[in-house]
């Protein structure tokens, strides 16, 4: 009988995943065409910034934005972490509580002071070179060997967590085209963001929360660090692909797509073998060299360049070169240890301050700003709950076990704010919606804690269905 179920099971994830793929090309096609007919408004006529004067002493308010910065994520992480919540979400919200969106608001004067219009293209340098030693770390951290002999339910399970939020994101563009974006963005590249913006997990948040509960190497723990793992490497894809189409015509952006194509396939299929050859003569020493170190920031600097130079984003170089070293090694670990305490410390408060100056919290005004607000959290949340619970219920968890991922998948963190930072640079994003989305990220991820909390009490409870946590 239980034979009979598993072939059952087998069978109906077999059939349910081309259909999932082929509904969700059909619906965004179908999104796409009703999308081509809407107009949006006008760009707004922005007076172009100034250069840096030459009188101010610039050096002065980046190292006291800097300490200032500090100072304040360590303050809000501690508290975040006093209430069981990652750290890094106390870290986003102090970037957002130094920017203008409180500190602006209620002292003009101290704003204009600690973060001037000249310190922001000095701190977006140090955010952005921040961000890509951070995709570094996550690359190095990266089990590539879970992907390799993951099963075909995690497979399911992440790509309905991508599917289901991707599909709700494109449809909501129909409502928030006209309403949040300009003409001179493409309907097709707001509706592909927008759907990527939903569906993105953040993989290190969700680790550090399973590590601060304990259930990391349990079985929900893996097949949701698995699931997040697979999530993100297939978001980055087609945030890749988005940015290719964004960034140049048509035709330019298939000389992007093919040039990323040939990176990648050397990368995988020169680069890693030559580098897992060094690494593992490296093993052989004592301790791994300042040449080593050298080499590989070398390494990291060409294959962000590389990526620069093709059209997409150099953090997708940092990535890869991080994920084609072997995550086990010496070399691994020792870079691990020297550069994540900088960048967690110096980097990301920097990030996370720059994100904050861009925020204006304050541009989502009204009742019918806030109500498109709410449904873009509720769209977000839904679509990576439900995608999650179903396809973890067809492939045979447990509705506990299968509510509880769906919560786990549900966080975004950081990794959304570099997704979100990109859209902004790009300006697929309008001020007013990289705020509300901003604010979307901060609350899914600060849910996702209380409410696994929630159904791990409950599970504990007599005559409660058993969970796998």
């Amino acid at each position: 009988m239980t034979s009979v179920r598993s072939r059952g099971r087998a069978l109906a994830g077999a059939l349910a995943y081309p259909l999932m793929i082929a509904g969700t090309i059909g619906i965004f096609l179908l999104v796409r065409s009703t999308g081509s007919t809407l107009v949006a408004p006008a760009p707004a006529v922005v007076a172009a910034a100034g250069a840096p004067s030459a009188n101010a002493d610039v050096l002065l308010h980046v190292l006291l934005a800097l300490a200032v910065v500090i100072v304040a994520a360590r303050a809000c992480g501690a508290l975040c972490k006093r209430i069981h919540q990652p750290p890094v979400i106390g870290e986003v919200i102090a970037g957002i509580l130094l920017g203008p969106s409180l500190l602006g608001h209620i002292s003009p004067q101290a704003f204009a002071y600690l973060l001037p219009a000249t310190v922001a293209p000095f701190l977006s340098v140090i955010a952005q070179i921040g961000v890509i030693l951070f995709m570094f770390l996550v690359g190095l951290e990266l089990d590539t060997a879970q992907l390799k002999h993951r099963t075909h339910a995690t497979v399911a399970i992440s790509h309905a967590s991508i599917v289901a939020p991707f599909v709700l994101g494109t449809l909501l563009a129909l409502w928030l085209y006209p309403k949040l974006s300009t003409r001179d963005v493409p309907f097709t590249v707001f509706a592909l963001f927008l759907g990527v913006s939903l569906s993105v997990t953040a993989f290190p948040v969700l680790a550090r929360i399973l590590t601060d509960r304990g259930i990391q190497k349990t079985r929900m723990g893996t097949v949701s660090l698995t699931c997040a793992a697979v999530d993100d490497v297939t978001a980055w894809c087609l945030l890749a692909f988005l940015i290719a189409v964004a960034k140049a015509n048509v035709s330019a952006a298939a000389v992007t797509v093919a040039l990323t194509g040939v990176y990648v396939a050397f990368m995988i299929l020169v680069a890693r073998p030559l580098i897992i050859r060094a690494v593992r003569a490296q093993e052989l020493r004592e301790s791994v060299s300042q040449s080593a170190i050298a080499v590989v920031v070398v390494g990291l600097l060409l294959s962000t360049l590389a990526t620069e130079a093709a059209g997409i984003h150099a953090i997708f170089g940092a990535f890869l070169l991080g994920a084609i070293i072997p995550h086990d090694s010496a070399l691994a670990r020792d870079l691990t240890r020297k550069i994540e305490d900088l960048v967690v410390v110096l980097f990301l408060p920097a990030f996370f301050a720059f994100t904050g100056m861009r925020t204006q919290i304050g541009l989502v005004h009204g009742a019918s700003q806030w109500l498109l607000c709410g449904v873009i959290i509720a769209a977000a949340s839904v679509g990576k709950f439900g995608g999650t619970f179903v396809a973890a219920r067809i492939t045979g968890f447990g509705s506990r076990d299968a509510a509880a991922l769906g919560v786990l998948m549900n966080t975004r963190g950081l990794m959304e704010l570099i997704v979100l930072n990109i859209g902004l640079d790009l300006h697929i994003l309008s001020p007013t919606l990289f705020a509300m989305l901003v604010l979307m990220a901060i609350i899914t991820t600060f849910a996702t804690t209380p409410i696994l909390q929630l159904l791990t009490r409950n599970a504990t409870e007599p005559n409660a269905e058993p969970a796998m946590i």
